[in-house]
């Protein structure tokens, strides 16, 4: 049978429909080859009968043909959905325009473009970054250039065969609900390609609207972090600390140049194999430095041969940041997210508080998520200053953030435990190129003064409490085994009252909008349905959420329990003495809920759950 003679009607009309809007010579190809098996016959059709969704993360997924994919048809979708409901909403848009930049992934050029081209087509003015930026200029250059919104195509750390689209708002933060709904709902109304589009690319590209933001924001942005990050300038420049330094075959490499000489820091040693974008990433399965050891080993080489005790990574899109130390035994110590964001916080509270004694630390403020660990609240106890939580992501973090500083806050900082840091206000979302420079000074800082990051850590668990995490995740490849797993654990709102032998004395169900610690048990944080998210409260003082990835197949969890404030300081960096003895019987008993937890509630075997 010829290709299009084996498809029923409405399958027809699919292919039809898509022929008619897929102006891509090879991914016309790849819809025909796919249209002479079966078995490539029935994925194609699949991929053709829903449409990739667009939500408070913009687009993300995998690049090829159809309309659940990431390819220039749903992105021109994507873009004129975007235009239109800006059109509606912002009468300036046509004055302050649109920033647009993107990473170095295969198409992500392509569908840089093609926004670009669409929002020009409708007389709006773009900032379209000439180069490779990272994701964090996107949402500096909104504020710097008081666009009305911005477009960056990145999909941050996913695997290679992926890419997003990531939309921000007016404000710099990621879109939130009203603004996700009211896109999506443009784009449903604005499918099919405008009149003439794809013919007039080309003339867009070069039309007088747009600018190259590009120099501006190099310039501004630097000196932004210098004089507001950088604590130490002058000792910086005899810092005898070498540190070696990741993009993960990403865009970070010269920003990261650039944010070391803005902070007088000697220039880090590169990771040589992994310093030039590279779409495929070549050297790591998973370009993500949150996943340790393996994602690092380069790095760790590298360190070893040029005798360098400290590691820093950004992640492909530089908006996450990564650290390890090495110890006094010979091994790395890699920092998890939560460490490196007590970390942060202790230092910028220190040198914010030096720099202004006569703020009220009531008026100035700390955020972090949900899932993050509670030592910052801890640590807002004991020092004075707001500290308030919410939901996972930047999103909520960002205008957060917004607005406490419009009620006259004083914004410091906000961070989640996947290695996301968002150092001061003169960006609202997740920042690595600046949270690269201000680890390294604290590392040498504390380096000339004869002591160690993890020292340092060890006196913040002195001084404010310790908290042991575990936070990890299994692969769920079948949307309908999330379902079931969550619905086993509200066992028809009739919760478990155990986890093992672990009692549980509250719980919080942000999908379906229930707390019992809350009289009336209604949650303070927003509830969504779109996400499965439950967290547990046991009676021993561990807090386990549970949550399903809004971008990948993958079931979360974050467990959390704190320990008693230590008398003293134990600074031994191997963690020797009293002090490591509580934190250890801290630790293990922590691990026994998880273990508990993983065999009662997500039972991995039965239900074919893999571990990373």
């Amino acid at each position: 049978l010829k290709p299009m003679e084996a498809l029923t009607a409405e399958n027809r009309a699919l292919v039809d429909k898509w022929l008619g809007w897929d102006h891509d010579p090879k991914s016309r190809e790849e819809v025909m080859e796919s249209l002479r098996s079966t078995d490539t016959q029935a994925a194609l059709i699949k991929s053709l009968s829903s449409r990739i969704a667009f939500g408070t993360a913009g687009l993300r997924g995998r690049m090829a043909p159809g309309f659940a994919n990431m390819n220039d048809v749903t992105v021109l979708q994507a873009a004129q959905g975007l235009c239109r409901y800006l059109q509606a909403v912002d009468p300036d848009v046509k004055t302050k325009g649109i920033v647009v930049g993107h990473d170095h992934r295969h198409h992500s050029q392509r569908f840089a473009d093609i926004t670009a081209a669409t929002f020009v087509s409708q007389g709006v003015p773009v900032h379209f970054f000439s180069v490779l930026v990272p994701t964090p200029f996107v949402p500096y250059a909104i504020n710097l250039l008081s666009a009305s919104a911005g477009v960056m195509v990145t999909a941050s750390h996913n695997p290679k065969d992926d890419n997003g689209y990531k939309v921000y708002w007016s404000n710099g933060c990621q879109i939130t609900e009203p603004h996700d709904k009211g896109i999506a709902k443009c784009i449903a109304e604005n499918q099919a390609p405008w009149e003439g589009f794809y013919d007039s690319i080309d003339t867009q590209l070069g039309s007088s609207l747009i600018s190259d933001p590009t120099g501006a924001v190099d310039r501004a942005y630097f000196a932004a972090i210098s004089e507001r990050f950088c604590w130490h300038r002058e000792a910086n420049k005899e810092s005898r600390t070498k540190i070696v330094f990741t993009p993960m075959h990403g865009v970070g490499k010269v920003w990261a140049e650039k944010a070391f000489d803005a902070f007088n820091l000697p220039m880090w040693i590169g990771v040589e194999a992994q310093l030039e974008p590279h779409p495929d990433f070549p050297t790591v399965p998973f370009p993500n430095p949150e996943e340790g050891q393996g994602a690092l080993k380069l790095a760790m080489e590298t360190a070893s041969k040029a005798g360098a005790r400290v590691i820093i990574a950004n992640d492909p899109d530089s908006d996450r940041c990564a650290a390890a130390e090495l110890q006094e035994s010979g091994e790395w110590k890699i920092f998890t997210g939560n460490e490196i964001g007590i970390l942060f916080a202790a230092w910028i509270w220190e040198h914010y508080r030096t720099a202004h004694p006569d703020v009220e630390p009531s008026k100035c403020v700390m955020l972090n998520t949900t899932v993050s660990s509670k030592m910052l609240a801890s640590m807002a106890e004991h020092e004075g200053f707001k500290y308030e939580e919410t939901l996972t992501g930047f999103k909520w973090l960002g205008n957060k953030a917004d607005q406490l500083i419009k009620e006259g806050y004083h914004f410091l900082y906000a961070f989640e435990e996947a290695i996301g840091y968002m150092i001061g206000d003169i960006s609202l979302d997740k920042d690595g190129i600046r949270a690269a420079p201000v680890f390294a000074e604290m590392a040498s800082t504390l380096n000339n003064k004869g002591m160690s990051v993890t020292q340092y850590l060890y006196e913040l668990y002195a001084k404010y409490g310790y908290h042991a995490t575990q936070n990890k995740y299994f692969f769920c490849n079948d949307p309908a085994v999330m379902q079931a797993i969550f619905t086993r654990m509200r066992n028809g709102g009739q919760y478990f009252p155990a986890a093992g032998p672990f009692k549980i004395q509250h719980i919080r169900d942000l999908t379906t909008g229930y707390d019992s610690r809350v009289e009336g048990g209604k949650p303070v944080l927003p509830v969504s349905t779109s996400t499965h998210m439950i967290t547990f409260y046991f009676e021993n003082g561990t807090v386990a959420t549970l949550r399903g990835s809004g971008t990948e197949p993958k079931l979360k969890y974050y467990c959390e329990l704190a320990g008693k404030q230590q008398s003293g300081s134990d600074s031994g960096d191997s963690g020797s003495g009293s002090g490591e003895a509580e934190r250890a019987a801290v630790r293990k008993e922590l691990n026994d809920v998880v273990q508990a937890i993983i065999a009662d509630f997500l039972q991995p075997q039965a239900n074919g759950l893999l571990p990373p």
